[in-house]
């Protein structure tokens, strides 16, 4: 049975009302704003309604059935890769918005990056960023794509750090506060081994397949070069181990890593770390202008909006009438608010081999994560 309203409260900065969500649509915008489910006592900035069927008369396709448009809204066609029909009001965003869902997706699309430019609405720039309390010191890590924040997070929840967030972190343009938003935490095969409580949680079919995969990667390996390479099973093995290999992951909730220490998903941003892998087997840190993290950190935000921005400019060649200025001037309003967010933070640069061991990237970086770090060169 649907339930009327569920809201959510995303640190006073941003509400969400879920309309006529079924269990199972509940359950999927759960999974992509953790628990900061809670009654607003103010209007909605996004509403996210779910209905049995979403009429699109004279639908048009744009690109190759992934999206669409009628005379009257612009249709989102996947989901998570499975087919959907969503329609997304891109002229309403920076204001109060809707969006409109047909019942049973696996995860409402766009809606992080939705909820991400409301909050810049409110002086709050999106940064794609983990975030943990140490000692008392909030500790900010950034960074671009797999350049080894979620491991900087793991690597001190194992000494006791609480967590503030993962994946995205919503900073405030006065730099006084960082907010979280707990969504589930993808973990690598490889995370599991310095993290033994929580691998004892994954389900027993899921390190089978992780198992499985590894000896078919080792079986493909040790197949010679010359004819037997160029058999046809074994050119179907070396092609689809890219596609094995990106299965080699599971998604735990934050509460599985950090059992209580799960705080109130905010803190105060007192140090902060932009990491990145080199080539080196030494993990390095050393001071840098938070400026140059601002500089950085813009390009990397513009890179995470890229499946966001793709779609908007779909929505304008659909309707070239519905320009959305608050849009078009979305990665200024970044910039200005990330620059003022950073200034005169105590910032750092971390170098790191990758895969890293948890341990060497702790014992790195933790020096600087004290009440008064000193201004040195760590390497390990």
């Amino acid at each position: 049975m649907a339930v009327e309203r569920i809201e959510y409260d995303i640190h006073g900065l941003v509400g969400i009302q879920l309309i006529d969500a079924s269990p199972n649509d509940a359950a999927a915008v759960s999974r992509q704003l953790g628990p900061l489910q809670g009654p607003l006592f103010r209007e909605p900035d996004i509403i996210v309604r779910f209905v049995r069927q979403l009429p699109t008369p004279r639908l048009r396709y744009l690109g190759l059935n992934a999206q669409g448009f009628t005379d009257d809204g612009y249709f989102i066609l996947r989901s998570s890769k499975a087919a959907a029909k969503v329609r997304v009001a891109f002229d309403q965003i920076g204001r109060q918005c809707e969006v409109v869902c047909e019942s049973g997706l696996r995860a409402v699309p766009l809606l992080t990056a939705i909820l991400n430019l409301t909050a810049l609405k409110k002086d709050c720039v999106p940064l794609h960023a983990s975030a943990f309390v140490y000692n008392g010191i909030g500790v900010l890590l950034t960074g671009w794509a797999k350049g080894g924040k979620t491991e900087a997070l793991l690597a001190f929840a194992a000494k006791g750090a609480e967590y503030v967030g993962d994946e995205w972190v919503l900073l405030s343009g006065d730099g006084q506060r960082m907010y979280g938003v707990p969504e589930s935490i993808r973990l690598w095969d490889w995370h599991l081994q310095y993290l033994p409580h929580v691998r004892r949680q994954v389900k027993l079919a899921d390190l089978f397949l992780f198992k499985a995969i590894h000896g078919l990667d080792r079986l493909q390996q040790m197949i010679p070069n010359g004819r037997p390479g160029k058999t046809f099973p074994a050119r179907l093995l070396r092609e689809t181990m890219p596609a094995l290999r990106r299965q080699l992951n599971v998604k735990v909730t934050p509460q599985a890593i950090f059992g209580e220490r799960m705080g109130r998903f905010v803190a105060k941003p007192e140090k902060v770390f932009l990491l990145m892998s080199h080539q080196d087997s030494a993990v390095e840190v050393e001071p840098c202008d938070p400026v140059v993290i601002a500089r950085r950190m813009i390009s990397s935000i513009q890179h995470e909006q890229l499946p966001f921005m793709e779609h908007y400019l779909a929505f304008k060649f659909a309707f070239p009438e519905k320009e959305n200025p608050f849009i078009e001037r979305a990665h200024e309003l970044q910039y200005d608010l990330l620059r003022r967010a950073l200034a005169g933070k105590e910032s750092y640069i971390v170098s790191h081999p990758y895969p890293v061991r948890f341990g060497e990237l702790f014992a790195a970086m933790s020096p600087f994560c004290q009440a008064a770090a000193k201004a040195v060169v760590a390497s390990v």
